[in-house]
């Protein structure tokens, strides 16, 4: 259906690609069914329906947040960062966006920019065991990355790890 389909006047609600209903016109009925669905285990359309939400609330964190968790179990991970990036630049003291950030990038092979969130992220919350559990992995994959590049040859994936 078209995205106007859904329109004040026009009971039928809005489908989405894969034929999940939408949600009608309430941006919280909108959130709520992207937390539903995230919860369930499809991000993918999470994501959508949590897209349609945060275009709708830009400036809500709580909808951006949801948006970016749903785009990096999806897979997107260089949208998540881009969302997680929007919630650290509004509010840098959350400390689970940094944490997201970090994770994001990271997994876009942006590991050099990926430490430096996560580190942000472990000082900020030190008793958070993931945290610094994420910026350890991050950090050792960086130093085998190095030796690698400089002929260590005992330097092996599992370092990495």
């Amino acid at each position: 259906m078209s995205e106007g389909s859904s329109a004040k006047g026009d009971s039928r609600p809005e489908e989405n690609f894969a034929g999940q209903v939408l949600p009608e016109g309430d941006v919280h009925a909108w959130y709520q069914r992207g937390m539903e669905l995230l919860r369930r285990g499809s991000p993918a359309a999470a994501a959508q329906v949590l897209q349609r939400a945060s275009t709708a609330e830009p400036d809500s964190r709580s909808v951006r947040e949801a948006l970016a968790r749903a785009q990096f179990d999806a897979g997107r991970y260089a949208e998540a960062a881009d969302n997680f990036r929007m919630i650290v630049e509004a509010s840098p003291s959350d400390d689970y966006a940094h944490f997201g950030l970090g994770l994001a990038l990271a997994r876009t092979g942006d590991h050099a920019a990926a430490a430096e969130y996560l580190a942000i992220a472990a000082a900020m919350r030190p008793d958070a065991a993931h945290y610094t559990e994420a910026l350890r992995s991050v950090r050792a994959t960086l130093r085998a990355q190095d030796a690698a590049r400089h002929g260590n040859p005992d330097a092996t994936a599992d370092d990495a790890r």
